[in-house]
């Protein structure tokens, strides 16, 4: 058999349809050191990613890096998730990176990606599932540490800006293996508060590590926070610092102190819309009186105003005259309404049962006499035609020509003599004549 040699791009081609079809490969998570590190002025970034043992060349595209708030070095330890496949052109599988992180979290920033995937695949991140924050709350909640930075940040910020605002704080832990169930449990119980009911609830807390944030980076945290009737608005750490609460929640705020300030208005831009509010209603009012008392006015100098008795007997002239129109009209529309039930009813009486059946029973006698003519026609041409077949037939009859001297002979098997080398002697024969047959025998043949 014959050996069949592939060229190198066929062969390269094939491998990298391999990586391709591995869904395995689609959605990588490594962790690595950077070497080799370019930025092309494009933004696409080329560098190296290798270990201890192994290498293996990296591309993150501009559209991928151009929002990542670090720039990766040569020597810098990351994470990075990516999906790996084959550069035809140079032959070397190579990773696609989509996201970077610098390392020092390890797996707490794996499971933090794969807890954001798994809530975001489930809709959880979803703008159709977010609550409105009440413009003008009358009770706002805060659930965070009662001995934080962040508590005196959030009420000295509603204070200043919303005076009139009730601030209700619901005590949690906010760092620790029990920061998430007391958090959970802090937000279920806002959501039971029913005097007063909580408008609008800020759950947070100061800056920190990964780790002393991982409590809103929890799953029962942000199904607590998915799951809340009363809009929250997420308040964690820095203006850098993103959890999975910030996700969910139906606002997220950059600082403890943004989130004071989104969840209420600033007093004195609520006094000032009011006054203009109000100074544009005396306007309109002032306006409206002004084109009322003009109007009245108007009425005032009117012809019906002044002379309303001269008015009034031309209303009543136009009264009669309609009256008298209206009576006209009226009489017309009668006549032709009994016009035309006249009309309806000369119909009904032609289109009445019994009219109906006489004129049925008058057509069923004409039709019957038809019937009869016809049938007595069509028998005496059938008669004549008979009987001029019957003379025919009569004429044409063998019995005719019998009786004039003819007649035939039949042979003992029945069939009709027309030779005589149709016989010998002795033979029997059946001779027939117009009014009878007789038996014979042949006695000599002559020819």
């Amino acid at each position: 058999m014959e050996t069949r040699y592939l060229s190198v791009q066929a062969l390269t081609k094939y491998i990298k349809r391999k990586f391709d079809a591995d869904p395995h490969l689609h959605a990588v998570y490594v962790k690595g050191e950077i070497s080799n590190f370019k930025q092309h002025t494009s933004g696409h970034m080329y560098f190296t990613l290798k270990d201890d043992k192994a290498r293996i060349l990296a591309v993150m595209f501009a559209k991928s890096n151009q929002n990542m708030k670090f720039k990766p070095e040569n020597g810098m330890k990351v994470l990075i998730k990516a999906s790996v496949t084959v550069y035809e052109p140079s032959g070397q599988y190579q990773m696609y990176v989509h996201e970077m992180k610098p390392d020092g979290i390890g797996e707490l920033y794996l499971a933090y990606e794969q807890l954001k995937k798994k809530l975001e695949e489930e809709g959880l991140f979803s703008p159709k599932f977010k609550l409105p924050i009440p413009k003008y709350p009358k009770t706002i909640g805060v659930i965070t540490s009662p001995t934080g930075a962040a508590i005196r940040d959030i009420l000295t910020t509603i204070k200043r800006r919303y005076p009139i605002a009730k601030i209700i704080i619901f005590p949690a832990l906010v760092q620790g293996d029990a920061a998430a169930p007391s958090i959970v449990q802090a937000i279920n119980q806002a959501n039971l508060q029913k005097e007063p009911p909580i408008d609008v609830l800020i759950v947070g807390r100061g800056g920190g590590s990964i780790e002393e944030l991982w409590a809103f980076n929890e799953e029962e945290v942000a199904r607590a926070i998915f799951s809340s009737q009363v809009p929250i608005i997420s308040a964690v750490g820095h203006e850098t610092d993103f959890t999975i609460a910030d996700f969910v929640a139906d606002l997220r705020a950059p600082t403890p102190t943004g989130a004071a300030e989104l969840s209420a208005p600033n007093i004195e831009d609520v006094i000032e819309r009011i006054l203009s509010r109000k100074a544009r209603l005396i306007r309109a009012t002032k306006e409206k009186v002004e084109v009322q008392k003009t109007r009245f006015q108007q009425i005032q100098r009117s012809y019906a105003f002044r002379y309303p008795k001269v008015l009034h007997e031309q209303k009543m002239e136009q009264l009669d005259r309609q009256k008298e129109l209206l009576y006209r009209n009226m009489k017309k529309f009668q006549e032709k309404q009994t016009e035309k039930w006249m009309l309806f009813t000369k119909q009904l009486e032609r289109n009445h049962p019994s009219e109906l059946v006489k004129k049925a029973d008058s057509d069923l006698n004409v039709l019957e006499k038809n019937l009869k003519r016809n049938m007595m026609l069509i028998y005496n041409q059938k008669i004549h035609r008979f009987q001029s077949i019957i003379q025919t037939m009569d004429a044409l009859s063998p019995l005719k020509i019998m009786e004039r001297g003819y007649n035939l002979a039949y042979l003992e098997n029945g069939k009709l003599l027309s030779s005589i080398k149709q016989l010998k002697e002795n033979d029997s024969l059946e001779v027939k004549l117009s009014d009878g047959s007789i038996e014979a025998k042949v006695i000599k043949i002559k020819e």
